[in-house]
């Protein structure tokens, strides 16, 4: 049994795991969205890279149940990731025109407003919140419509399809997107009211 244990607790750290590989290449290929984005104004070559960290996104989750490949590094690394894609994206779409400034600050301001909700936890010596799926699927919608929207600005015949496809998907993740963060929220209100903070030990 002892053995079992052992077992579990090192697979648990380590770090050489096909899903954290996939997410270090997902992790490489942020600044060169960028570059493409930005510099180049590579729209097909930005598009495809979007997609493909798209698929290994999902593929990652999936190995790690699959090979029983999870660890502590995939846990954090992977939504990592997935925010800096999100912010980088948001960032060059709204350099781009693609984006009007309020749909980015609403974003990003519902991220930045969940990490200081995070400080009432750690006063509390608890762990960050569960995950809400219906969150997990407002990223996902997120991260689909920002490859069609960017196909909506690609000279080809799907050009209209790609803004109006990515546009809807931009509304209904975000609207979703801002609901989880409103629930978020009110988690943490709740184990503020109920949870008295840890007394801090001075020296």
């Amino acid at each position: 049994m002892t053995s079992e244990r052992n077992a579990e607790s090192v697979l648990g750290d380590r770090i050489l795991t096909v899903p954290n590989v996939l997410s270090v290449i997902r992790l490489v290929g942020v600044p060169v969205f960028l570059w493409l984005l930005l510099v180049r104004e590579a729209d097909g070559w930005a598009f495809a890279l979007l997609v493909v960290s798209g698929v290994t996104d999902f593929l990652d989750g999936k190995l790690a149940r699959l090979l029983d490949q999870s660890s502590r590094l995939g846990a954090l690394l992977d939504p990592l990731v997935d925010r800096l894609y999100l912010l980088a994206t948001l960032g060059g779409f709204l350099v781009r025109g693609i984006l009007p400034w309020w749909v980015v600050a609403i974003l990003i301001g519902r991220d930045v407003i969940l990490m200081v909700t995070l400080g009432v936890y750690k006063r509390r010596d608890l762990p960050p919140p569960e995950v809400i799926y219906l969150g997990k699927a407002a990223t996902f919608a997120l991260m689909s419509a920002l490859p069609w929207l960017l196909a909506g600005q690609m000279d080809w015949a799907a050009a209209g399809f790609g803004a109006a496809f990515g546009g809807a998907l931009l509304v209904w993740g975000t609207v979703v997107y801002v609901w989880t963060g409103i629930l978020y929220v009110g988690k943490a209100v709740a184990v503020a009211r109920a949870v008295p903070a840890v007394p801090r030990v001075t020296p």
